[in-house]
């Protein structure tokens, strides 16, 4: 029966005046009637389209879904391998549970069944997938240059015709042409972008140009993209070109987008000066070098994606990986996740005064690792971020007052009536400097120590830095040793004074007390002078 079907199909394409190759036997001999039969040097279309069965369309259907597969397939740079495609007569499909067979396992709509005949066609639905296939290979209307290219010369050249080499010089000269119009254009948005952002400096201008540049060539690249479909290149090129140019295109996407960082981390960089706190200034560098990795690792994945490299099994080895990584990294990632809780509580900015445990110094930087603390014998310690975010952290540099106590020790001689002048005028020091705190200070005569009468000195200073408060302690205290001079008060110093009872020649230095109603009357004496 196969043979008697065979012979007719033979009949009736002989009784047509066309020969060729036709043979619906196995999945291998129909994909060899489609493909064999549309080539150059065995152009036939009618017998291609017995392929998809022109009993069950019209023969020009059939026709036309036959060139479309054919073009999509050399347009995409997809090659067939006959050898792997199957032999046999009955392949059975055990997934589907069906005589079955996918052309392409990247696109699976795509697939022959075997009739009640014996014969293998190219299934109905198969030709809704290749139309989009074939629209998804020639966009913007495109596919009608293969109608017309052919008109400019079929002679063959070292493999390809004249009309692909003339196509091709075309391309080449719109592609320049293309790159300079678009060049030009780049380079009057980017003016404009530097008049009315603001970016006048060299830095932000040569960002900016670097990215025009490849962008320029993306656009190019999209452009041969497009085109080069319709130009319909031997498979055994066209598959090598095509698959370069879907690897430049991501290329230089992520050169644009690596090289944007740059722009942006300079809008950023700008944005953080106008800030008081400059931790932010430290966030914008490693916020840069985050975003490159990031976009890095992501074009390599777009890459290997169209080099058509399984980027699941990857991801799922990384993982794998990652995990591994992460228990032997540990320390690490508790330190970047130590960086992130130092960025987000903001327990100190860079320049601040801090202590922590044994360390005290000044913050000069924060990475995402550590931190550097230059102490004040100018040594640079580093502290894991993880360490420093549990560790309890005493900010000096958030003070608003910071506190200035001392004990001014005068001699024992001094009079009362002067004592309380000095200290009056120790008041006017405080409330006349303009960096102290007005509301809230203590100037007291408050102790009588072993060789001097103490005036306590409590005050605060109002001033950002430690270097301020050294400038406001230097002169609060010669502003003190002014006023001293000034009222005659002379600074009590430690001595010890040898005391003899009595000496030859002079008087005695036993001291002689009044008795207790002259003590009396003298205290009721001085209270009543007071009142008055």
């Amino acid at each position: 029966m196969r043979f008697v079907f065979g012979a007719l199909i033979f009949i009736s394409l002989s009784s047509l005046g066309q020969s060729g190759f036709v043979d619906l036997t196995s999945p291998h001999n129909t994909v060899r009637t489609h493909l064999e039969n549309l080539q150059p040097e065995s152009f036939n279309d009618s017998l291609a389209a017995q392929a998809f069965n022109p009993k069950e369309r019209t023969l020009e259907e059939a026709k036309e879904s036959a060139l479309k597969l054919k073009r999509a397939l050399d347009g995409k740079g997809i090659y067939i391998y006959m050898d792997e495609v199957s032999k046999s007569e009955n392949y059975y499909d055990s997934t589907g549970r069906r005589h079955k067979f996918i052309l392409l396992q990247a696109y699976p709509r795509i697939f022959l069944l075997k009739n009640e005949n014996g014969n293998w066609y190219y299934s109905d639905s198969s030709i809704d997938a290749i139309d989009a296939l074939y629209k998804d290979t020639f966009r913007f209307g495109t596919g009608s240059l293969m109608n017309l290219l052919p008109k400019l010369g079929t002679q063959k050249i070292l493999g390809l015709y004249m009309y692909q080499y003339i196509a091709i010089l075309i391309l080449a000269f719109i592609s320049a042409l293309v790159y300079k119009l678009f060049s030009l254009i780049t380079e009057r948005v980017i003016r404009k972008l530097l008049y009315t952002s603001g970016y006048k400096g060299e830095t932000s201008k040569k960002y900016l140009w670097l990215l025009a540049r490849p962008a320029s060539v993306f656009f190019i690249v999209l452009l041969l993209i497009l085109f080069t479909p319709a130009l319909q290149l031997p498979a055994e090129y066209a598959q090598y070109i095509i698959t370069g140019l879907r690897v430049t295109l991501p290329l230089f996407g992520t050169i644009i987008l690596y090289r944007m960082v740059n722009v942006i981390a300079v809008y950023l960089n700008r944005i953080a000066h106008k800030t008081d706190s400059t931790l932010d200034d430290q966030l914008v560098p490693l916020l840069r070098k985050a975003l490159k990795t990031f976009v890095v690792i992501i074009g390599t994945l777009f890459i290997l994606d169209n080099l058509e490299v399984p980027i699941l099994p990857l991801l799922t080895g990384l993982s794998i990986g990652g995990l591994a990584f992460a228990l032997a990294a540990q320390d690490t990632i508790k330190n970047f996740f130590g960086s992130i809780m130092i960025f987000i509580d903001k327990p100190f900015q860079v320049g601040d005064w801090v202590t922590t445990g044994d360390i005290d110094g000044t913050v000069e930087e924060v990475g995402f690792r550590s931190s550097r603390i230059r102490t004040f014998r100018n040594s640079l310690v580093y502290v894991p971020n993880g360490k420093l975010a549990d560790s309890t952290i005493d900010n000096h540099g958030l003070r608003k007052y910071r506190r200035f106590y001392t004990q001014i020790a005068i001699n024992y001689d001094t009079p009362p009536e002067l004592i309380k002048v000095f200290v009056s005028g120790l008041r006017k020091i405080v409330q006349e400097h303009p960096n102290t705190r007005k509301d809230n200070y203590h100037i007291y005569f408050n102790d009588m120590a072993a060789s001097s009468l103490n005036i306590m000195f409590y005050i605060f200073f109002e001033v950002p830095s430690w270097a301020k408060e050294l400038e406001a302690r230097h002169e609060v205290l010669l502003e003190i040793m002014n006023l001293a001079k000034e009222l005659g008060i002379n600074f009590a110093f430690p001595t010890q004074t040898l005391h003899v009872e009595n000496l030859p020649g002079q008087l005695p230095l036993s001291p002689t007390y009044i008795s207790a109603n002259e003590a009396e009357a003298k205290l009721s004496s001085f209270f009543e002078k007071k009142v008055d």
